[in-house]
């Protein structure tokens, strides 16, 4: 019987030898083993244009920080983590805050969890809850004295541009298309070295063409993971041959592509960064006793305030946050169908996508495929337009009418309501089992855990919900378990302030 103590296979995962240029970060990634044999790998960012002055103590303090953000993947793995870079008293708080909650993240998620990943002998686990989950001793290389703040604040930047974390699937476009409604619109796309790039060149060669703001970050962060993964014994040798929807171990992601962005964000004066989430993210759970958030912190309500108050304690002045946190992924996909179809049709939402004809196609096959494939029948648009051919639709409703989709219960319980009701699906034991309407999936959502106006900026809130509001079939509010109808009226948009809540 596996516990915790048995997954601490690295003495030693060292970050340092940090380089600074104008448009190129880089350090490199040690692991020592037990036995004392090490193995290294460097850990890269580049940019289109210069974004970096490397004479410049904040942007080489910012340079540390967008380094170190893998490894706070690895605090259950470790005996000890070293990071090297000018890390003030906010950033050694954060990345010690963050680096407990990432490990508990994976320990309940990915290790109490059945992992495809893990080998056999290593599972299963017991843990039950504990004052701390991370195992590693974190150290800071550099002796900066704990309570140092670095010099200097950066000018208050202009709250009418917004930087998108984008790619090519359908909460990026959508969060691209109203960001241009709502102001200056900077799409950002993060390039990773290996295939999860597939699902955005479609959206970034179109933006290249036609949008100015368009911006690209190139990192080989997806090879940092899969060489962390070598590293760890448990995990299985053919790791990289094993089809899943999920990573293997890692859960602190999406921060890493954040702070690649972070830079374009300063450097062009954007207020904004915007992360496309819906409602369904923001989620709390329970295993053997210990709290968590399924495995979706970076993608909640909850990661965007920790890091809005990050860049305010920093001086940085930028507001993070979803537009999208009130629409249900079936009515994020109606509006981008409906509002943008030219945005639209260069959605790559798949696990697997491959190059056919000069662009990029979807496979067809996959849990994401026929999410959207079945989406996209029940709102009565056709699949073909971003990809899918006659013979992928009819096999991925084939597959829908006997295998789930992720999705909150209720939102796949509506979205099999919608393709029985129009005699898309079969009916049979299992669709009729899964079919049940909820018509709340397609209204506008409002409540205190997922979706509460006070996490949207002031200033956004009425000309957002005048453009979302004709796309829904009305908003409610949770109360007392249930949901109400809710009226958006002005006084209610204008009334609360932007006040991010705590963790």
């Amino acid at each position: 019987m596996s516990v915790p103590e048995d997954f601490v296979v690295i003495d030693t995962l060292r970050v340092d030898q940090i380089i600074v240029e104008p448009k190129r970060v880089q350090a490199t990634y040690t692991a020592v083993r037990p036995d004392g044999t090490a193995s290294s790998m460097p850990m890269a960012y580049s940019y289109e244009s210069p974004v970096f002055d490397p004479a410049n103590p904040q942007d080489r303090n910012l340079a540390g920080m967008m380094l170190a953000q893998v490894a706070l993947n690895y605090g259950l793995f470790c005996k000890e983590i070293i990071l090297d870079g000018p890390f003030d008293n906010t950033d050694r708080k954060f990345i010690r805050e963050m680096m407990e909650n990432t490990s508990r993240e994976i320990l309940t998620n990915k290790l109490l969890a059945e992992n495809p990943f893990v080998r056999p002998g290593f599972k299963p686990v017991q843990a039950g809850r504990q004052k701390r989950y991370t195992r590693a001793r974190l150290i800071f290389a550099q002796a900066v004295p704990s309570k140092t703040t670095l010099p200097g604040s950066r000018p208050v930047p202009d709250y009418g541009a917004y930087a998108i974390l984008s790619s090519g699937g359908k909460d990026s476009l959508l969060s691209y298309g109203l960001a241009r409604e709502l102001g200056e619109a900077h799409p950002i796309f993060i390039n990773e070295s290996g295939r999860h790039w597939f699902t955005a060149v479609n959206a970034y060669r179109a933006f290249r063409e036609k949008e100015p703001n368009t911006g690209r970050v190139w990192t080989n962060s997806d090879r940092v993971f899969s060489w962390m993964l070598k590293q760890l014994p448990f995990i299985r040798a053919d790791f990289s041959s094993i089809r899943s929807d999920n990573y293997p171990i890692r859960l602190w992601t999406v921060a890493v592509f954040i702070f690649g962005a972070v830079p374009i964000a300063l450097k062009r004066g954007a207020g904004n960064l915007l992360i496309g989430n819906e409602y369904d993210t923001t989620v709390r759970c329970k295993t053997q006793g210990i709290g968590h958030y399924c495995g979706l912190y970076d993608q909640s309500k909850f990661f965007d305030n920790a890091l809005t108050r990050y860049y305010r304690k920093k001086g940085w002045h930028l507001k993070q946050f979803s537009l999208l946190r009130s629409l249900s992924e079936l009515l994020i996909m109606k509006i981008l169908t409906e509002r943008y179809p030219e945005l639209q049709s260069h959605q790559v939402s798949c696990h697997a996508a491959h190059e056919a004809e000069g662009r990029m196609r979807p496979c067809g096959k996959c849990e994401k495929c026929r999410r959207i494939i079945g989406m996209m029948t029940a709102l009565k648009s056709d699949p073909g337009h971003c990809g899918y051919t006659p013979q992928q639709v009819s096999e991925g409703l084939t597959q829908l009418a006997s295998n789930p989709v992720k999705q909150l219960g209720s939102d796949s319980s509506h979205l099999y309501h919608l393709l029985l009701q129009q005699g898309s699906l079969p009916v049979n034991d299992y669709t009729r089992g899964a079919a049940r309407p909820h018509p709340e999936i397609l209204k506008l959502r409002f409540d205190m855990e997922r979706s509460c106006l006070e996490d949207l900026p002031m200033p956004v809130r009425k000309p957002l919900f005048r453009i979302l509001e004709p796309y829904a079939e009305g908003c409610v509010r949770r109360e007392a378990g249930t949901w109400q109808p809710y009226e958006l009226q002005d006084m209610v948009l204008e009334q609360t302030k932007y006040t991010p809540y705590a963790i």
